[in-house]
């Protein structure tokens, strides 16, 4: 999806051995929610099983062999929950592909918000220089779904992506990814999976499983459930052959029973529930030391993260300011120059016309003393002018040395900030390795648990008879239950996402009318 990883492994190789090289490839500790899926030879996908060989499993007999690293568990709540930025990543990349795929239903205009924050999470900040017209025309950022029922064309669908963009801006990469989960986690079929099964009558049906329980679906419907059943309110479940059951808490309660169409698909399921309750278990009892040694070296990595973005911001900054104050300088000096060459054509002029005389007939006499003692306070007052042009000539010579020096010295110390902030950049990348490094030298933490009571035939093209697989659900040491009529309803979901599609709304409505506003005060 994101990357294709090759390994060696020999005949003896294992599940978990194969596993262990690929997580710590990645650099990824929260292995529990993680699994190899692959397709097996009746083309159905499974989960590689760790403690088995893998050469003894039903691989498709391929060079190399081909697994898919995919989120088998899901959180309930991927803030709270997921620790790392890789797990993070990890999940946005499938959960994107999901709902691009139409695997998960996402309504129109939820799916343009998810869009804006995909587009934010591989582009960054929007940017007139690098994000030119039409640089979502190559993208696959909405389902095809949306676009073929819709009479909107692509282009402006991806105008109102390319609007929301805009409004992501300063919203790191890594949060952009985080804020698609938070929305995609409240659609109906996030996390969820389904299998066919028939009830007592023979009617075909869903099964739902997800991280909080088991749902019962009908055919034409995958989004609603017809009956459900939280992790907190059964007691049991098992199988004998094709024949499902799930034993409420409530003894008085009917049990509810259904029938798979093979016997693999019902281990399968058993194996889901497990998974699932056995996080759903985890969730409410205090963290465990790694986890908590997980979580500080998160939030230690995000403070220092913060740090450095807040520092090359306030560099970024400053960098701005000096690059301003030259500009300003640079205006400067040209009006000084521009105005000591007017002063000097002045100049010029007026040295021409010291001696304007001319010879008049008729009282030469009184008009040649009249022009001497016109040319005597001409002169004094041209001389004063001189004098005062040529003071001002060399004010102006002053203040453009000065500025000159001015600018030299910012320009100095541009290139000292410039300096600071590469270094700044270097120390970033060593930290970043130095955290990783950290992150990684840990052993590995334990595998997604294998559950021993399902016992897997080599032979499963042989359908067993008269095996009976059960589990029972154990409740004890649970500091906070979450009971069922705590969780949010899927009526809530929907309203909370509408809430926060129409806050985004009215938050661009209002920056279009302050905008017409300051265009009409200026016109």
């Amino acid at each position: 999806m994101d990357a294709e990883l090759e390994f060696a492994i020999q005949s003896n190789t294992t599940g978990k051995q194969l596993f262990d090289q690929v997580v710590k490839t990645i650099g990824l500790r929260e292995v529990w929610y993680f699994g190899l899926q692959y397709v097996d030879s009746k083309g159905y996908q499974t989960w590689l099983k760790l403690d088995k060989k893998v050469s003894s499993q039903e691989v498709k007999k391929e060079n190399p062999l081909q697994f898919k690293f995919r989120a088998k568990f899901f959180p309930e709540d991927v803030f709270e929950e997921l620790i790392q930025d890789v797990t993070r990543r990890l999940f946005f990349l499938q959960v994107k592909e999901s709902i691009l795929s139409d695997e998960v239903y996402c309504p129109p205009e939820t799916a343009v918000l998810l869009g804006s924050y995909a587009v934010q999470a591989k582009f960054g900040d929007f940017s007139m220089e690098s994000n030119k017209p039409g640089y979502l025309s190559s993208e696959r950022i909405l389902p095809q779904r949306v676009l073929e029922q819709h009479t909107l064309s692509r282009e402006q669908w991806e105008e109102r992506i390319h609007v929301w963009h805009e409004e992501h801006r300063g919203m790191l990469k890594e949060d952009a990814m985080l804020e698609y989960l938070k929305i995609a986690q409240d659609l109906e079929m996030y996390g969820v999976n389904y299998f066919d099964i028939k009830n007592k009558k023979g009617t075909d049906l869903w099964l739902g499983v997800d991280a909080l329980g088991v749902n019962i679906y009908e055919k034409e419907d995958k989004l609603t459930p017809k009956i459900g059943f939280p992790w907190s309110e059964i007691r049991n479940i098992s199988f004998n052959d094709k024949k499902f059951i799930i034993k409420p808490i409530d003894k008085k309660a009917p049990d509810f029973v259904f029938y798979s169409p093979r016997l693999r698909i019902n281990k399968r399921v058993l194996q889901l529930c497990m998974g699932n309750h056995e996080l759903y278990m985890r969730r409410r009892k205090p963290d465990t030391i790694e986890v908590q040694q997980m979580k500080a070296q998160a939030r230690d990595e995000k403070h220092y993260k913060q740090m450095e973005r807040a520092q090359l911001e306030s560099e970024k900054k400053k960098r701005e300011t000096i690059e301003k104050g030259k500009e300003q300088m640079e205006r400067e000096k040209r009006e000084l120059e521009m105005r000591l060459q007017h002063f000097q054509e002045k100049t010029i002029k007026a040295e021409r016309g010291k001696a304007p005389y001319s010879y008049f007939p008729g009282n030469w006499i009184k008009r040649k003393q009249e022009a001497e003692c016109g040319a005597v306070q001409g002169l004094v007052v041209l001389g004063s002018g001189v004098e005062r042009l040529a003071a001002e000539l060399a004010e102006y010579t002053a203040k453009i040395a000065l500025l000159e020096e001015s600018k030299k010295r910012k320009e100095e110390e541009a290139d000292q900030w410039q300096h600071r902030a590469t270094e700044a950049q270097k120390d970033l990348v060593k930290t970043k390795e130095e955290l990783h490094m950290v992150m990684t030298a840990p052993p590995p933490p334990p595998p997604p648990p294998v559950y021993e009571f399902v016992e897997d035939n080599e032979q499963e093209d042989v359908e067993e008879t008269n095996s009976t697989y059960s589990a029972e659900l154990q409740y004890e040491g649970i500091d906070d239950h979450r009971k069922e009529e705590n969780r949010i309803t899927e009526a809530e979901k929907n309203e909370r996402v509408q809430k926060q599609l129409m806050i985004q709304f009215v938050i661009r409505c209002f920056d279009l009318y302050i905008d017409s506003n300051a265009k009409e005060k200026k016109t």
